[in-house]
């Protein structure tokens, strides 16, 4: 016997609804298709002639400055792309000098750096903001002498071309990280702030 029109209208819509649930089913098992991936910033290399890593302290009511002659920094930054912005930099602390030989003899022993046990400083950033026009905030942690704690760098920056100059500034309280033992330990003869500028000069690598 020939189906009935009825008949055969009910199937097809029977049929229609059943390949409907299946695309229905085979589009919500499909999956997500992978999230795009940020585009990194391009990497900077250090001119070291033309940048330094200084600190300024006090002994008995004089000030004086020291520095560091090895260190190595790894830097990408975008000024458009802060997210994909980074860096990490790591200091040699018995390239210390200061101008004194006592002093440059000191400041590396187990009462100050303690060298032996903790030969670099590292300041590895989290996140670079934006802080004004040209200026930026790095936040990130220091890790000196086997302590890590939070800092933020505040920092100006000028490009030119392929050439970028940073300048920058952060006070550390000493105590914080267990620098100065014995007879130093207090603020008594060397105050705890330490002020430490930082200048960067940096060419575009590629």
């Amino acid at each position: 016997m020939r189906p009935s029109f009825h008949t055969a209208l009910c199937l097809s819509a029977a049929l229609s609804l059943g390949l409907g649930g299946v695309a229905v089913a085979a589009a919500a098992k499909k999956p997500a298709a992978p999230a795009k991936p940020v585009a990194g910033a391009p990497a900077w290399t250090v001119d070291k002639a033309n940048s330094k890593i200084r600190f300024k302290s006090a002994f008995s009511g004089m000030g004086f400055e020291g520095g560091f002659g090895r260190w190595d920094a790894q830097i990408n930054f975008d000024p458009n792309n802060l997210p994909a912005s980074k860096a990490v930099i790591s200091v040699e602390l018995a390239s210390v000098a200061s101008g004194d030989a006592d002093r440059d003899e000191t400041l590396p022993s187990a009462d100050w750096f303690n060298v032996a046990r903790f030969p670099r400083a590292v300041f590895t950033t989290t996140a670079i903001t934006a802080a004004g026009p040209g200026k930026y905030n790095a936040a990130g942690t220091l890790s000196l002498r086997g302590v890590t704690k939070p800092i933020v760098l505040p920092f100006t920056l000028v490009i030119t071309g392929d050439t970028a100059r940073m300048t920058g500034q952060v006070v550390l309280n000493r105590s914080n990280f267990g620098v100065g033992q014995g007879q130093f330990r207090t603020p008594d003869t060397v105050p705890y702030e330490v002020t430490v500028p930082v200048t960067v000069v940096a060419k575009r690598a590629g």
